[in-house]
């Protein structure tokens, strides 16, 4: 089969596509940077890294620029694309994203953080920056990351389900303003009819997940894969022996584990016990 050729000659990688369409429709318009700012709004700065791809921007300041360009929906289908593509990840990822964003069902277990798809955008830029990126590549892996929680979104979400060892819930960030977010969110997250939220206290003692963080996802195909991780690299289990003796382990500890009822109720105590932020 030949090498498809792009004909427009612009980029084919969804985020710089992205990009470049902006910058495109702004110089064939003929105005500035603080010029678009003055009429849709936002900084000038916003739309500046938007052109030049250090961001993707939201769902909102988007539409507006669709709006103002009268371009009917086609910058938010290249953000969506963009914010879809697995190549923005890191390469060891890739695969795992790949087959996350086609899960039809998906149910995990945290050892010591939550789960990216429930992680606010405070976590995840405290939890990646420990990783030593640099301010660009951070901010692109925030995005990412973020981007990937549309799974969770639409008319017809895909179940999931989750355990929190205590340890996550217990495990502050420095930001305590950004801590406190992020325990709302899990209580918000946890009174969706798709996500179905279990912790496991420190009182459960140990279990077959002890030290593994592990996601299982179920295919359309009907074929469940599972992907396990520590802070230095992830695996793609596929072998179905394999999977299936995670899936056992899962089921036991999700044996030990709280009540839905009784998990949400144990992350608000520890939001209510959680430090304010110091007043000034």
């Amino acid at each position: 089969m030949p090498q498809r050729r792009a004909i427009t000659g612009r980029s084919q990688e969804p985020r710089a596509r992205f990009a470049e369409e902006l910058r495109l429709l702004r110089n064939g318009r003929g105005v500035s940077l603080r010029g678009v700012a003055e009429v849709v709004g936002w900084d000038a700065s916003q739309f500046g890294k938007m052109e030049h791809g250090h961001t993707l921007g939201g769902p909102e300041i988007v539409e507006a620029l669709d709006q103002y360009y009268g371009t009917g929906g086609m910058l938010l289908t290249l953000w969506e694309l963009a914010v879809a593509d697995p190549t923005q990840f890191r390469e060891q990822y890739r695969r795992y994203m790949i087959l996350e964003a086609e899960a039809i069902s998906l149910w995990y277990y945290a050892v010591s953080a939550p789960p990216g798809l429930l992680q606010t955008a405070g976590y995840a830029r405290e939890a990646l920056a420990a990783g030593w990126l640099t301010v660009p590549e951070l901010e692109q892996q925030v995005e990412a990351r973020l981007g990937r929680r549309q799974l969770l979104e639409g008319d017809t979400p895909p179940p999931f389900r989750v355990i929190l060892s205590e340890a996550v819930l217990r495990t502050l960030l420095r930001d305590m303003g950004a801590w406190r977010e992020q325990l709302t969110h899990l209580v918000e997250m946890s009174e969706r009819a798709n996500i179905t939220l279990h912790v496991l206290p420190f009182s459960a003692g140990r279990h077959g997940l002890t030290n593994t963080d592990v996601m299982f996802l179920r295919l359309p195909n009907g074929r469940v894969v599972a992907y396990i991780e520590n802070d230095l690299r992830g695996e793609l289990v596929e072998e179905n022996a394999s999977v299936e003796l995670l899936q056992r382990r899962y089921d036991s500890t999700r044996d030990l584990a709280l009540s839905p009822a009784e998990s949400r109720e144990f992350i608000l105590r520890t939001l209510e016990e959680a430090p304010c932020e110091p007043s000034t």
